[in-house]
């Protein structure tokens, strides 16, 4: 049977182009240079006969026909690479993991030896961030995101519900015990965006009215090496200081926590059709299920 088709590495450097409508993200993403895909993508129009891109003001914007060609290109290649994957013995290829530089760093990282000795062909591409990835354009296979109750309205999978609990440096609290008094006088940190300190003091039982409205305001991993060195305390998950912890940089100075929310892991129905990603998700919610207990 004869197929009317271009070389597949002009389809997939179009298809990647058209996604991000950006020659040079779709370079990045497939590992090759500007001028390759702007070389395929040339070739592939002259055998259409068609124009598929146009210059716009940031990168390229796809022509009419340029979006009709992409809407069946992407679907085509998804089911090569189903077909791909479902013959394969082990999972294979990139993977674009899009995490919050924090839980990318404490619970993610920390792990990946096993993932790499498991998952030895697969190339693992963690991208900090907390910018939320575009899924539906590929932007990343997988994105693990914070969120409070009922935020999310797309399916996920909970990763980390674990209670937060506040931290400071060694010495700097009397017998290194919170009070009132220590939240009143001493910076407050946090690892997320709700007022949680708050939340805290109403648990433990302290007078209302001790968190002053100046709360010094830093991204997460940030807070914490600002109270690596004195500087305040920190609200948050045993988890993400673990290490600090057990190596004496941090105390945790009261027993009384807090649930505030959760990190979940999100993936698109095309992404779940790749090996790959459901090994992925499958490892990283057996490695995580601690964050989930009681």
């Amino acid at each position: 049977m004869h197929r009317n088709l271009p070389p597949l590495n002009a389809l997939r450097a179009f298809e990647a182009a058209g996604r991000h409508e950006s020659f040079s993200r779709a370079a990045e993403e497939l590992g090759v240079s500007h001028s390759a895909i702007s070389r395929h993508v040339r070739g592939l129009e002259d055998r259409l006969g068609a124009q598929l891109f146009r210059d716009a003001a940031r990168g390229v914007m796809l022509t009419r026909d340029g979006r009709a060609y992409l809407d069946r290109v992407t679907p085509a290649l998804d089911v090569i690479g189903e077909a791909t994957d479902s013959v394969a013995e082990t999972p294979s290829g990139r993977l674009t993991v899009s995490s919050e530089p924090l839980f990318a760093a404490k619970a993610v990282i920390p792990r990946l030896p096993d993932f790499y000795e498991t998952f030895p062909e697969v190339e693992l591409r963690l991208d900090a961030s907390h910018a939320l990835a575009d899924l539906e354009r590929y932007e990343a296979d997988i994105a693990i995101r914070f969120a409070h109750s009922g935020v999310l309205d797309v399916p996920s999978d909970v990763l980390s519900t674990a209670p937060l609990y506040p931290f400071s440096a060694p010495g700097l609290l009397p017998d290194n015990r919170i009070t009132p008094e220590a939240v009143r006088t001493h910076r407050l940190y946090k690892d997320r965006g709700n007022p949680v300190w708050e939340t805290w003091c109403a648990a433990a039982g302290f007078p209302d009215g001790l968190v002053p409205d100046s709360r010094w305001r830093m991204m997460s991993q940030y807070a914490l090496e600002a109270t690596l060195h004195g500087l305040g305390l920190y609200l948050g998950a045993f988890d993400a200081v673990e290490y600090e912890v057990r190596s004496g940089r941090l105390v945790q100075v009261s027993e009384i926590g807090i649930r505030d929310g959760a990190y979940h892991l999100l993936c698109s129905q095309q992404g779940m059709r790749r090996k790959a990603v459901r090994q992925f998700r499958t490892w990283l919610l057996e490695q995580t299920q601690h964050l989930r207990a009681g």
